[in-house]
């Protein structure tokens, strides 16, 4: 199996990548008082916003903006993130020249492409991050950099310590013999990600690294939503799929219960089931567990299918097609 991309190498560098990363915000403050807070992006560009949400816990909304233009209230209270690893993403591209016309305060996070000449021309703050990797790859540049705004900016408390404490717990840890085990136990079969509301965009992004690293198809979704709708497809199986579980202990007991339920009906339906339970000093080591593994997980299954999991054919010709 060819690995052009050395997406193993750039996997295996994501503890070292997340301290780097944090430090690359340190320039940037966003001053006044904010009524909400917006992450523009697609794709591996688009998830740190996700992640975001989720850890920082903030007064005010954020919400993660896969469009070509913004929310209809977004204005000069905003703050807009323009997230694109290639600074060439058409629909986040939009989205900067929306919040121009709006007014709102802005924040450009790239390798370089045509939103960092944006961001020059017009003088909007941006963060510059390493090139030459493949965009969902880069997620610790991508996400990092935002904490350290929300930071300076006095939104959230420093999180520095956190950083250190996930990067230990991501560096000590045995996750790649975990992962070729169920890389194995799922080859040939779909997997379902679940998990609870704040562990979601994990779940999301294992779903999406199924994809672009193992080039098949996999499902997230999040309890308890998932016992309304998704639990009944367990009746009618048209598929051979296989379950993963990613469970903090912190999740609220109920979620809990609804999880361990899930879990024996599955069973009971035919299909298999793993359990990740994610360990860690704070809720930002294990979301940064959780990413690892996942990740690790999609690269070895690529292995098991005999595939290279750095390019991503469909994605281009989509591209070029659009052009």
């Amino acid at each position: 199996m060819e690995n052009t991309g050395n997406m193993l190498e750039a996997i295996k560098d994501f503890p070292e990548q997340m301290l780097r990363a944090y430090e690359l915000g340190k320039d940037v403050t966003v001053p006044g008082k904010l009524q909400n807070i917006i992450v523009c992006g697609m794709g591996g560009s688009a998830i740190p916003g996700d992640f975001l949400r989720s850890y920082a816990g903030l007064a005010i909304p954020l919400v993660t903006n896969r469009e070509y233009s913004l929310p209809e209230y977004v204005g000069p209270g905003s703050l807009v993130f323009l997230v694109s690893y290639s600074g060439n993403t058409e629909e986040t591209v939009s989205c900067f020249r929306d919040a121009m016309h709006r007014h709102a305060r802005m924040v450009v996070i790239t390798s370089g492409g045509y939103l960092a000449e944006l961001a020059g021309r017009h003088n909007i703050p941006k963060i510059i991050v390493p090139s030459g990797i493949q965009p969902r790859a880069a997620l610790a540049y991508l996400f990092f950099p935002m904490l350290k705004v929300l930071s300076n900016s006095g939104l959230i408390e420093e999180p520095l310590e956190e950083i250190r404490t996930a990067k230990r717990v991501l560096a000590g840890s045995s996750f790649q013999e975990q992962a070729k085990g169920l890389a194995r136990n799922i080859a040939g079969k779909i997997p379902l990600i679940y998990s609870s509301s704040r562990l979601y965009p994990a779940a999301y992004r294992w779903k999406t690294q199924f994809n672009e690293n193992s080039k098949t198809h996999a499902f997230a979704n999040a309890f308890s939503e998932h016992n309304h709708n998704e639990l009944v497809g367990f009746t009618v199986l048209k598929a051979d799929y296989h379950v993963i579980f990613l469970i903090d202990e912190k999740d609220h007991p109920q979620i809990q219960k609804r999880i361990r339920i899930a879990k024996d009906i599955i069973s009971k339906s035919g299909v298999r089931s793993t359990e990740i339970l994610l360990r860690g000093d704070n809720f930002l080591a294990k979301l940064m567990s959780a990413v690892h593994i996942g990740d690790l997980v999609s690269y070895y299954l690529a292995t098991e299918y005999g595939i290279d999991p750095s390019p991503v054919h469909l994605i281009e010709q989509l591209k070029q097609q659009l052009k």
